[in-house]
């Protein structure tokens, strides 16, 4: 039997993605372009006996968040552009103290307040680490509301084997976008988390921190953590390959922009041009092996595009060293590229009719 779909806004598909994978607290506050999400946890979270609590500001929430993943259960939060910043400090914590759960990131403008318009602006703060310390976190890039839910219910999973916060990185036309997404069952984590802080009476106390005021005791956290994300690097890397197969030059972009990009791509196929789409769905750890290994099976050229200045780029030119070429274009401030600009940009780059 096919699963039922239903028709749901990109936030509240979300939500209810989160509610289903065992999420039974959710703290946030209200920002453009995703305050239906909490607007949505508000309604649902009592339904389904869990707590929504919209904090006095994102600090708050943040820390919020710590204090209900410390006690085992499965929690989030969620923000756009300059809350998610707000909340930097927060996710640095929870990484030094090997604490799961997921934040949410539908980005927006900026810098500074900027607008309300979709970006893709937070890809430095969010891949690279934004807070202090050396840390990083599996941030998952999806590009339509059907993904929304898979990468959401795959977060909580993640973040439960790594005890490690989990990023989700969307944008605010993919948080806005209504399409028939399918739900699995709801379903319970397991509770048997021998590191949570349940109560001591009748074992021995635990105790959760980052705070580690010896040098060589911090090191060999640190040594501990770093072998962690190895492990995630090694294990988690995920991307999509599209029409790649005899391509001379290949698009790279993750979330909305690959959307847009893939109707570029056909567009491009249809005037007798061999372009391809490589769309990374992990965007930290990032694939590099796939580009590699397209460059070295003759790909010559890749345009990478994104909802920004081009921070990505990097990361796709250090997965080329140097054996291609790298062209960028974008569009900044919650400008959205259309399929025309792309293919135009294609057209040049392949000497074609722009």
């Amino acid at each position: 039997m096919e699963p039922m779909m239903t028709m749901m806004k990109g936030n509240e598909a979300l939500g209810e993605a989160a509610i289903r994978a065992g999420c039974r607290f959710f703290f946030g506050y209200p920002i453009t372009p995703q305050s239906e999400l909490p607007a949505y946890m508000a309604r649902r979270m009592p339904e389904v006996g869990g707590t929504f609590l919209q904090a006095e500001s994102e600090l708050a929430a943040v820390n919020m968040l710590l204090g209900a993943s410390a006690a085992g259960v499965r929690a989030m939060t969620s923000s756009s552009s300059p809350g998610f910043s707000l909340k930097q400090e927060g996710i640095s914590y929870m990484i030094g103290s090997q604490l799961p759960c997921v934040v949410i990131n539908i980005m927006r403008g900026g810098p500074g307040l900027g607008n309300i318009q979709p970006s893709q602006a937070d890809y430095f703060q969010v891949v690279k680490g934004g807070g202090h310390g050396d840390y990083r976190m599996i941030t998952l890039a999806p590009s339509t509301v059907q993904e929304l839910v898979d990468l959401t219910m795959l977060a909580f999973d993640l973040a439960d084997a790594y005890r490690n916060p989990v990023a989700l990185l969307g944008d605010g036309l993919l948080g806005q976008t209504m399409e028939p997404v399918s739900f699995p069952p709801m379903r319970e984590p397991a509770d048997d988390k021998d590191w949570a802080l349940t109560g001591a009476r009748g074992r021995a106390k635990r105790v959760i921190t980052s705070l580690e005021l010896n040098p060589e005791g911090l090191e060999a956290l640190n040594l501990k953590l770093q072998a962690k994300f190895a492990a995630m690097e090694a294990k988690e890397t995920r991307w999509e390959e599209y029409r790649c197969d005899d391509a001379e030059l290949v698009v790279v972009a993750y979330g909305t922009s690959a959307r847009i990009a893939r109707a570029a791509v056909d567009a491009a196929r249809s005037t007798g041009l061999k372009v391809g789409l490589y769309r990374p769905i992990t965007v930290w750890p990032f694939p590099h092996e796939g580009l590699a290994r397209l460059a070295d099976r003759g790909v010559r050229q890749f345009l990478d595009v994104e909802m920004s200045s081009g921070q990505m780029v990097e990361d796709v030119k250090l997965a080329v060293l140097g054996r291609a070429r790298v062209d960028f274009y974008g569009r900044l401030g919650g400008m959205v590229p259309t399929p025309r600009e792309i293919l135009s940009e294609i057209q040049k780059l392949m000497g074609g009719e722009a």
